[in-house]
């Protein structure tokens, strides 16, 4: 399997019933979580996207191409969180480069590129959804845009909640990652015994996710708006973003997978044992890639394509006026 839109990690044949799966994506930092939560949080993020074929990741190698400003304190500081990021993840960095460069004053740093080897009857595509699978989603929407609002306009934000939702949106920031879900799908049985594709929804939300894998898999999806699960803090920061959709908006840390009918009960048991909040929101219907989405009101609308994602210009304009 290689790149292609929906697809989060590549898979490449080694003979032998083994295969390699690969996956690469920036290394960001994000001025409002500063250098060790930023590290922590890419880390996760390529691992996400690695853990969504199936096979659990083994090796990493790492690019860092940084600004010539920058300090070597906050280097230090961002490569030492990185390097503990991938302890707990359980891989090995085998090969890098590092060195500063004129022209660069982002926050991306560079990139890294993740590496699992498993055998061939245990990886999972999009191809592999059929129709009838049931569609399941984690975790809820918005899960890093609320994550990111709670650190990065506490101030603005805690007018809208109490302050124990306060706290519980600054507490995401520890379920971006979709590590845990996939871990428990994949050890409650993967194809016809289990769960049959799994994507990382990040940028265009939960929805974009779902249209994404209906473009990868081939078929369609029929989604019931009201069983995504979201919470009061979500929707409370998409309102403190300036009124951004919680539904199109980043939401790293949620998993959409499809899973085969007959297992959809012990998918969701094995998701509850783990701590986490999954709902069975629909199903893969024949098609040629659209979501079909029924509202609370009965309407229904289909989407080929998915929206433009709302967050990034309401953070720079958070960032252009300094939102507390």
């Amino acid at each position: 399997m290689g790149p292609r839109a929906g697809a989060d990690a590549a898979i490449v044949r080694l003979g032998a019933g083994r295969v390699l799966a690969l996956t690469t994506d920036p290394l960001s930092l994000i001025p409002a979580l500063g250098p060790a939560v930023s590290a922590r949080l890419a880390a996760h993020l390529v691992a996400s996207d690695l853990w969504t074929s199936g096979i659990p990741p083994a090796y990493v190698t790492v690019n860092l191409n940084l600004p010539p400003a920058i300090e070597d304190e906050l280097i230090a500081e961002f490569t030492t969180a990185l390097d503990s990021a991938w302890k707990e993840l359980g891989v090995a960095v085998v090969a890098g480069h590092s060195g500063r460069y004129a022209g660069l004053d982002g926050t991306i740093l560079g990139a890294a590129t993740m590496i699992g080897v498993g055998d061939e009857g245990r990886y999972v595509t999009a191809e592999m959804a059929v129709p009838g699978d049931r569609v399941i989603v984690t975790g809820g929407c918005a899960i890093e845009a609320t994550a990111i609002a709670a650190h990065l306009m506490p101030k603005r934000l805690g007018a809208k909640l109490e302050p124990d939702q306060l706290a519980r949106a600054r507490a995401l920031l520890d379920q971006v990652t979709v590590v845990p879900a996939c871990r428990a799908l994949v050890q409650a049985g993967v194809r016809d015994r289990g769960v049959s594709a799994m994507h990382d929804a990040t940028e265009g939300g939960v929805l974009g996710g779902l249209i994404e894998l209906a473009l990868a898999s081939g078929h369609d999806l029929r989604i019931e708006r009201a069983r995504i699960p979201i919470s009061d803090e979500s929707r409370a920061a998409c309102e403190a973003w300036g009124g951004i959709d919680p539904y199109w908006t980043l939401s790293e840390g949620t998993l959409i997978a499809t899973v085969r009918e007959a297992y959809r009960d012990a998918a969701l048991a094995a998701l509850f044992e783990a701590g986490i909040v999954a709902a069975d929101v629909g199903e893969v219907m024949p098609g040629h890639g659209k979501l079909w989405l029924t509202a609370e009101s009965g309407e229904i609308a289909t989407f080929e394509h998915p929206e433009p994602d709302p967050y990034w210009p309401a953070y720079e304009r958070a960032v252009r006026e300094k939102w507390s």
